[in-house]
């Protein structure tokens, strides 16, 4: 009965999601919804950027074995960066009416600066899809109890999001997020509200987890463990900022206010609501610890699975796991979306200046279904947890790709060389320490990739130019661009009311 009620859920979602698909006709509705989506929308979209397999089954692992500090980079890192992301996109990039990052970087520096951040961009995916398909794997393996394998449950999971993702774009990601964000709180509240009446309420849960150290956030007393602390937490909280899907669900608003005003409602949600599947997950170690305590030393990610499926009635089974697809599904759907329209115009289409539309967006299509090959391939080929692969997908952004984002918004001697500067000195510098010291280095590789990126883009642009800079004031050039997106804009407007649209 549970896997038949799955099954209606997922073709009740792909149908939502096709029905989506009629609204695109350009490639620009199927990167941004043609920038047209309200203020609720935005925000159901901008909650599920983060909410999806590691919020569930990640965070909650974690917790249930490290406690609070072990958390830092998500939510605290992650919501943080919604925000963050949510003003910079608004306030800077919003005008300039582009589809995706590589855009700016290619406006305000040149095609080789475009080239080497989107490549960033992308592979910084790799990790973060392939958490969401292992996530599907688990679910489809737990519901028909074994009968199909995490390897063929990561193989179905893949082609359902695969479809209607392909065919919608943006619109299907968002009216999605939207539906799936109503099934995904409604149904981890019910198991909260259930979960609570067996331990007595919330305060004697909250009291355990306080005199276990479970709720100590902060290190004590080592230096280096702060180090890493920080570094964890400036991971997620800068290194996710130059990240397609957050650009894409922000910059799809109708305005730059809705835009802002959806990322800090999203963020705050997102961030209130992950203490609920932890709160599910270690309330279940209070009610049967030495049952809990094995399957925590198997597989800490089944702690809530396990929970639902021995503790629960069907109804609150239906509920979870229909929340718990919603949940990743909606999470998937738009990371499998985000780096490859960032391809396919950051990289493909600088090849084929002269491309339509049409083929464009055939293009974007085909850049779709080839990552989610790639993902698949990494996913069934990775030992990795969850959490593991989302914490370190922000690795290479960080390194690579933040600093000439930020620098290029807001310091008008940022130069194309210091650029190059920046982004080759952070990735060999990361690579190089993780590739030799690793984990053993005192102060995470990535952060150091992240000062020697600052000192590079510093550096590079004060000393004397020996590659060329085309936009030396981003002043006028944010002002030029923005004029010209607003003209494009009011032209695509006429164009649609008089019916040629």
């Amino acid at each position: 009965m549970l896997l038949w009620f799955v099954i209606l859920y997922l073709m009740v979602s792909v149908g939502i999601g096709l029905w989506a698909s009629t609204r695109v006709h350009s490639a620009k509705d199927f990167a941004v919804a043609g920038r047209s989506l309200p203020l609720p929308i935005v925000t159901a979209t901008v909650f599920a950027t983060w909410f999806g397999a590691e919020a569930v089954f990640g965070i909650p692992a974690t917790f249930v074995k490290e406690g609070l500090g072990g958390v830092v980079a998500d939510p605290f890192g992650s919501s943080m960066c919604l925000i963050l992301a949510g003003f910079f996109f608004s306030t800077q990039l919003y005008k300039l009416n582009i589809i995706t990052l590589g855009d700016f970087y290619r406006m305000r520096y040149n095609r080789t600066v475009e080239v080497i951040t989107t490549i960033c961009i992308v592979l910084s995916y790799l990790g973060w899809v392939a958490a969401q398909i292992k996530a599907l794997g688990l679910i489809f393996n737990v519901v028909t109890n074994g009968a199909v394998s995490q390897d063929a449950g990561m193989i179905l999971g893949a082609a359902i999001v695969l479809t209607y993702t392909t065919f919608g774009g943006m619109f299907s990601v968002a009216f999605l997020d939207f539906v799936q964000m109503m099934v995904s709180m409604g149904g981890l509240l019910f198991i909260a509200w259930t979960v609570s009446g067996m331990t007595g309420g919330v305060a004697p849960v909250i009291e355990h987890a306080s005199q276990a150290g479970k709720l100590d956030f902060f290190p004590k007393g080592d230096p280096w463990a702060w180090i890493t602390f920080l570094g964890a937490w400036v991971t997620m909280m800068l290194g996710s900022i130059p990240q397609q899907d957050v650009f894409q669900r922000i910059t799809s608003a109708k305005s730059a206010r809705i835009a802002v005003t959806g990322s800090i409602l999203g963020a705050s949600i997102y961030f209130c609501f992950t203490f609920v599947p932890m709160f599910i997950a270690y309330a279940a170690t209070m009610l049967d610890p030495d049952k809990f305590a094995r399957v925590i030393e198997a597989d800490s990610q089944l702690v809530l699975p396990t929970l639902v499926l021995q503790s629960m009635p069907l109804f609150a089974q239906v509920l979870f796991f229909g929340a718990v697809l919603s949940a990743i599904m909606s999470c998937s759907s738009a990371t499998l979306l985000a780096p490859s329209v960032t391809f396919a115009e950051n990289v493909i289409k600088g090849f084929f200046p002269h491309m339509g539309d049409h083929a464009f967006l055939k293009v974007m299509r085909g850049c779709l279904v080839g990552f989610t090959l790639m993902v698949l391939a990494f996913a069934l080929s990775s030992n990795a947890s969850i959490f593991e692969m989302v914490e370190h997908a922000y690795k290479v952004t960080l390194a690579g790709a933040f600093v000439p984002l930020v620098f290029g918004a807001f310091w008008k001697r940022a130069t194309t060389q210091g650029a190059l500067t920046a982004t080759i000195g952070g990735l060999l510098s990361w690579i190089m320490i993780e590739v030799m010291i690793g984990e053993a280095s005192p102060v995470p590789p990535q952060l150091i990739g992240l000062c020697i990126s600052a000192a590079g883009m510093i550096a590079g642009s004060l000393l004397p130019q020996w590659v060329g800079h085309r936009h030396p004031q981003p002043a006028g050039f944010l002002h030029e661009h923005a004029a010209h997106a607003h003209t494009e804009v009011h032209a695509h407007h006429q164009t649609h009311h008089s019916g040629e649209h």
